[in-house]
This record gives C-alpha cells, structure tokens and sequence, in this order.
C-alpha cells in the first residue's frame, strides 16, 4: 500500500522526517506505512473482540452485561474523546501525541492480555479507547503536515482511510483464529508488535510539527460529555440484570440528564483567544450537518449491535467456533473493504443523497431478512448469508456520501470539527447499538428468540435512518 500512495508525490520535494539518503517519495511512504498502521490497529480493535466475548465470557465468569462492557468500554471512551484529540494535536504537535497514543495502546494491550478478572479487563479496555482517540486525529493531522501537495495529500488520504473498511473486514476473523488456537488473550498480543512497527516508522520518518498557539482544551465539556455517555451506557446495559426500575439504573438515567445539561451549557459559550467549545452549538443550525450526524450515529447503532448479537447467536444458539463464527461474518465484512472506492466515484458523479438512501434501505433490508433466518436450517442459513452481504453493501454504501455532506457543508475552517463530530457520533452510535440490543437479549426467553427481536429492532433503526436522510441531506433548496 506504501509504494502506491507514494507514487504521486513530487519526488523533487523534500521531507522533513526523512533520514539522509532516503527520497521524499519512499519516506513519505513509509510514514503513511505507519500511520496506517496504528490506525489499522485502533480500527481493528472495534471488531476483534466481537468474536472471542463468548471466550472471554467462560475463562472470566463474564455475564452478558459485563461482555456489553467489554465491548463498549473501548468504544465509549474513544467516542467521548475524540474531539479533545484533535485540540491536544493542535496544541502539542501531532507526532508527539501520536507517538503518545501507541505507546499507551501497546502496553494498555499487554496488560489487557493478563487481565484475570472482567473488571480489570474492562478498565483496561477503557484506557485502550483512551489511546485510540489519541491517534485518530493526530494521524490524520500529520498526514496533512506531509503532504504539502493537495492532489498527493488527497490519495494519502484515500490509502489511509482504506485501511477502517480492511480493518473491519479483517477483525471477525482473525480474532477467531487467534481465539481458537492462541486463546483470547491474543487478539490484544497481537497489538503489541503492529504498534511497535508503527512506533519505528512515525520516530523516523513523521515531521516535527512546531505546537501552534491552539486554544485550550474544553475541560467542563469533555468531562461532562464522558458522564453523560457513561450515564446512558450503563443505564441501558444494567436494566436487565437490575431492573428499569433499580436505583442504580435510575441514578445512570439521572447522571445522563444532569451531565447532558451542564454539556450544553458548556458548549453554548462564546469562544475566546484562549479558549473555545469543543463542539460549537451553533453548528447544528445546519440541517445537514445535524441530520448526517444523526444518520451516522445509526449506521453504528446498526452495525456494532448487529456484530455483538450475531456472534453471541452464532456460539451459543448455533455452537459455533470462533472460527467459524469469524467466516459466517465474511458476507457483511467483505463488501467494506473493496466498495466504498465505487461508492466514492458514484458520489462525485451523483451526489451524497443517492447513495445514502440507498446505504441505509439496503442495511436496513439485510438486517430485516437476518431477523426472519434464526432457525438452525440450511435456508435459513442461506438467507442470513444474503441478508449479512445486502448489510455490508449497505454499510459501505453510506458511510462515504454522509462524511462528504457533513464536511461539505461547514466551512472549510470547522471541516476538522465536523469531521471529528461524525466519528464520534458513529462511535456513541456502536456504544448504544451493543447497550440496547444487548438489553433486548438479555430479556428475552432464550438467545434466538432475543436475536430475532434485536435484530428487527436493529432493522427498523436503519430504515428510519434512510428516512432522515431523504428529509435532509442533499435536497434542492426551495425556490424563494
């Protein structure tokens, strides 16, 4: 992947990372090599897990709400991080903080792979979230300090942003394999050599980017956008062991309003030389932006649930290996690998609407037929292969035309916010997905019967999605 993002590059141009003797093209791309890298393994993380909580479950006496944290330990903490990343970068340098970011995953990684109980695990996954939010943003911004030339700086980009789509393709199965012949434990080994490759590469080759006089980090919303998430996580996850009812998930519910509120209010003040909002409030007057951000949001939702149900359903109703449960997932992973390239071309020929009704009808049929395919028969087997492929069309089908609406619609000095918002809205999206459609599992009378309905839940999320954005992204305005 290296040689061909560095290919168009102006081989004339220096780089300042690059050792004596190494060109500008190879060491450009070997800097992208690495950047790649760490993000491949940030990403990777999302989906590894999925196929070896059943694992995790057994060797650490894990109920099913605490697999729901294992899972959304990471993604809660990264979603509510992201934005702050970003300011830190600005503030600090990127390849400072993104060197910070590997460093923390690798070892956070190691540590994961000797946890003995569910609650140091789940810590644990929290910090990696921590680490991953570290690296998102930075890696980008180093990319942008790189490559100067904006055609080259776009394909870096394309190459960089390739590697979510293998990433995801990747993480069912290959955290299969490590589960069933290394153990669980390995799919968070397996961090520690990616990240040091990628630790080698940004030291040598990434530039040293002079720490710009950014405004201050938004302490009061970053803190209370943490509670506020945390609040609601943990309100939908505990509510059925405990009960809607219980003080603890009424006190989650409670947390969730009163930190939603200070967020808002901390949010709506007016930005200073020295300080600003993380997440300008103003912002949202912008339909399109608060609409894409609400549709991306329910990608996730989809997405993430749908991963976390189907590998429970696949090993505990079917008895599936991790394994073979990594393989049945192919269908949906494989199409968001090679698609989106098509799904870009088609949105700079036709528009991001298009595409992203169709993404999001297409998710929601695919997760529908899943839905009415949970009995352990050869054609309800066939049927949920097809409706796991029309899934994974979809997803790949939507994600691409909502990042080009939301970054097309501010202007060009927040396309960084707007950017940030849309990951961390997908991100909150997956934190739900698992918190609600788990919830629905764990009330039910057996796990088929609770994967049927999670799924139909899951299902109708989606169709409403294709709903939000036929009503607001990409419509004509209205003659005066």
């Amino acid at each position: 992947m290296s040689s061909q993002s560095a290919s168009p590059m102006n081989v004339s141009q220096s780089s300042p990372g690059a050792p004596p003797g190494t060109s500008a093209t190879a060491s450009k791309g070997l800097l992208l090599l690495g950047l790649s890298l760490g993000y491949f393994m940030v990403m990777l993380d999302t989906t590894v897990v999925t196929v070896a909580l059943p694992a995790i479950g057994a060797d650490l006496s894990g109920s099913l709400s605490g697999l729901q944290w294992v899972s959304n330990g990471y993604t809660l903490t990264f979603a509510a991080l992201l934005l702050t990343a970003g300011a830190l970068s600005d503030r600090y340098g990127g390849r400072k903080v993104f060197l910070t970011g590997l460093w923390l995953f690798a070892v956070f990684s190691g540590l994961s792979a000797v946890a003995t109980s569910m609650g140091a695990l789940i810590a644990l996954r929290a910090l990696l979230g921590v680490a991953g939010a570290l690296l998102l943003p930075t890696s980008l911004a180093i990319i942008a300090h790189a490559y100067t030339d904006p055609p080259a700086r776009a394909r870096a980009m394309g190459g960089w942003a390739a590697i979510s789509g293998t990433a995801l393709a990747a993480g069912p199965l290959v955290g299969g394999v490590l589960t069933d012949t290394l153990g669980w434990q390995s799919i968070f080994l397996l961090n520690i050599p990616v990240g040091l490759v990628s630790i080698a590469l940004t030291m040598k080759y990434a530039p040293v980017s002079a720490p710009k006089p950014a405004k201050g980090v938004d302490l009061p919303g970053q803190i209370s956008a943490v509670l506020a998430l945390a609040g609601l996580t943990y309100a939908l996850i505990e509510s059925q062991p405990k009960g809607w009812g219980s003080t603890e998930v009424l006190g989650g519910f409670a947390v969730f309003a009163v930190a939603g509120v200070a967020f808002v209010c901390a949010e709506r003040r007016r930005g200073s030389a020295t300080h600003a909002p993380m997440l300008p409030l103003e912002m949202f007057r912008n339909r399109t932006l608060s609409a894409g951000l609400f549709a991306g949001l329910l990608v996730n939702f989809g997405l993430s649930g749908v991963l976390f149900v189907l590998s429970l359903f696949f090993q505990e109703a079917h008895h599936y290996s991790a394994f073979t449960a990594g393989l049945a997932f192919l269908p949906l992973t494989l199409p968001t690998a090679f698609n989106p390239i098509f799904t870009g071309r088609l949105v700079a020929r036709i528009g991001a609407r298009k595409p992203a009704i169709a993404g999001f009808l297409m998710m929601g049929v695919g997760v529908l037929i899943q839905s009415a395919s949970t009995a352990d028969s050869t054609v309800s087997l066939v049927a949920m292969c097809i409706g796991l492929l029309v899934l994974g069309f979809g997803v790949s089908f939507s994600i691409p035309p909502l990042m080009t609406a939301i970054v097309g619609s501010v202007a060009k000095e927040q396309a960084g916010i707007a950017s940030g918002a849309l990951n961390s809205a997908r991100q909150t999206g997956a934190v739900l997905g698992v918190a609600v459609l788990g919830a629905v599992i764990g009330g039910a009378s057996s796990v088929t019967d609770g994967t049927r309905v999670a799924l139909a839940v899951a299902g109708l999320v989606l169709l409403a999605g294709a709903g939000v954005v036929a009503a607001y992204i990409g419509r004509p305005a209205k003659a005066a």
